[in-house]
């Protein structure tokens, strides 16, 4: 029996170390990058390219696909550890996982043997089609109907943003079935770039997030009937165990990240031999601006590992406690990782905090991290969690 479990250990270990060589080749590709990405609102072509290359797309993918078999616990600290190097890469990352994932559970069979062996090798990058003009946030809702012709579905959809999108070798679009009677009867669709014409209808120029490229698309197409993914009208099932829960885990991970690195390059600047005499570390007030960052990066943490740990285990995530506990994270990562990296900047100052070109690179972390609370914005959980509240007299906990 301890033979077995030395034997296991030593897999599981051999396991986390191939997992980070690949997310360090993919962050040395990054730091190359990014400068250049966020000055020109660009697309990080090379890191995607290195995403393919290592595998990394094909992290939540089972093994008998090709796939990496990880787990969310892998996705969360990858995705940490790209947000450190850039939060565009760590969320465009995230957001395709997302998206892997839900072929994984709810794709049929053909559709799964289609799809995922080239996810696993990198050959297909997904990008998610949620938004719509008019609907708000609205994530189970739909305008756009979705057509039956025989065999076929017909597929004409416009969307405000879509991360990545130009760059995407696969979509997973939410319209209304073709039998709907109401806007929430939603279906979630696969459409492979080769089955649709793609056409940018707008620029990318944001204050933050700028290597995202969440330009505007119309997608027009056909595709077989099969490519649904789950049941026509399925999609709320999808949504609640799988994009909800993943999009705040990878999200609330890529901003924790972001901060985490931000904070880690203020201490070294603080600790450097050449900044001596620089910075007064005896300072309460510098030491109690380091302290209350770290507090809000642990907080987030903390509940960051929560949420993972209810998501692997398999609770019921459609509890109101489970779904309280879910949005909570969105909204406190949100917030507390950008004030941690706002109070890094008063910690150390115009030179080191605020100027672009400061080593600290606490400007570029502070743009990227105010889209944070707006990215399915902050307001609009609230008030889903109000109602969630007053379903739960008793204040349980998940």
């Amino acid at each position: 029996m301890t033979t077995g479990r030395n034997e296991s250990a030593a897999t599981a270990a051999g396991a986390r170390a191939d997992l980070a060589e690949r997310v360090a080749a993919v962050v040395a590709v990054i730091e190359e990058e990014a400068p250049k990405a966020d000055r020109e609102a660009l697309f990080p072509d090379r890191t995607l390219t290195e995403l393919r290359r290592t595998g990394l797309l094909g992290l939540l993918v089972p093994a008998e696909y090709g796939g990496l078999d990880g787990t969310p616990r892998d996705l969360v600290d990858t995705t940490v550890a790209l947000g450190r190097a850039d939060m565009s890469a760590a969320m465009i990352f995230a957001m395709h996982c997302q998206q892997s994932e839900a072929l994984v559970r709810y794709a049929g069979p053909a559709l799964r043997a289609r799809v995922l062996p080239s996810v696993a090798d990198g050959g297909i990058y997904l990008a998610s089609v949620t938004t719509e003009a008019g609907k708000g946030g609205h994530l189970f809702t739909s305008r756009a109907p979705l057509h039956a012709e025989g065999d076929w579905l017909r597929v004409e959809r416009s969307a405000p943003i879509v991360t990545g999108g130009t760059r995407a070798d696969g979509f997973l679009l939410t319209m209304l079935a073709p039998d709907a009677t109401a806007d929430h009867h939603v279906s979630l669709v696969y459409a492979h770039r080769d089955q649709l014409t793609v056409e940018s209808s707008g620029d990318w120029d944001p204050m933050g997030m700028r290597a995202s490229h969440s330009v505007p698309l119309r997608l027009t197409g056909r595709v077989p009937g099969d490519q649904v993914v789950g049941a026509h009208r399925g999609f709320h099932l999808i949504g609640q165990s799988v994009f909800g829960p993943l999009a705040h885990l990878g999200w609330s991970a890529a901003w924790l990240g972001t901060a985490a690195g931000a904070l880690s390059r203020v201490v070294r600047l603080l600790r450097d031999p050449a900044q001596r005499g620089g910075f007064a570390l005896d300072s309460e007030l510098l030491l109690t601006r380091i302290s209350r960052a770290r507090q809000r990066l642990d907080t987030v943490h903390a509940l960051l590992r929560r949420v993972e740990t209810l998501v692997t285990t398999g609770g019921d995530l459609s509890a109101p406690s489970a779904q309280l506990l879910m949005n909570n994270l969105k909204i406190t990562a949100a917030e507390e990782c950008h004030a941690a990296v706002d109070g890094l900047v008063e910690a150390v100052g115009l030179r080191h905090g605020y100027l672009r070109n400061s080593p600290t690179g606490l400007e570029k972390a502070l743009r990227d991290l105010r889209s944070a609370s707006l990215n399915y914005g902050n307001d609009r959980l609230h008030l889903a969690d109000g109602k969630l509240c007053l379903l739960d007299a008793d204040v349980t906990f998940s």
